[in-house]
């Protein structure tokens, strides 16, 4: 099966560029990454259980959620900070994983109208080090993303 999302890393960079194109508004686009009821629902898969614990949508807000195996441990707990929040357009933030190698992250999230029932999402990574991006791109990081995308264009695509 394509993967839908594209994630690029250009040689001796330090960043990722991820890009990929929804059958959705955009504002339903934006809303699935920040209305917590929809992200815990397309970030839930059946491995685990994902937890909105924060989400201030604001400049200088903060966010966590936390992702559960079935006998309720901890698998992922990811969080950061809005440097910049403008609704249906721009998400510029920090995002940093507890209890792993990786370093915080600044990310910086675009979203695209289309046509009226597409968007597209692009999302610029910047890591502290090409050592760190290579490590993460060693790990099935590409195909999960593409995965959790694939789970945020099911969900949201009923509630057109």
């Amino acid at each position: 099966m394509e993967r839908k999302t594209k994630v690029h890393a250009e040689d001796g960079k330090q960043a990722l560029m991820i890009t990929r194109e929804f059958d959705l508004p955009l504002e339903l686009l934006f809303k699935a990454h920040v209305d917590p009821d929809l992200f815990e629902q397309w970030m839930s898969h059946e491995y685990a259980t994902a937890k909105v614990l924060k989400l201030e949508n604001k400049k200088h807000g903060s966010w966590q959620f936390e992702t559960t195996d079935a006998h309720g441990k901890v698998v992922v707990r990811a969080s950061g900070v809005f440097h910049e929040f403008v609704p249906n357009h721009k998400i510029t933030r920090t995002f940093e994983m507890e209890n792993s190698p990786f370093d915080v992250q600044l990310e910086f999230l675009e979203f695209e109208r289309l046509t009226e029932d597409t968007s597209k999402l692009t999302m610029h990574s910047v890591f502290r080090t090409t050592a760190l991006r290579d490590q993460l791109l060693k790990l099935p990081f590409s195909h999960g993303l593409n995965m959790a995308h694939n789970r945020l264009q099911d969900v949201i695509s009923k509630l057109k």
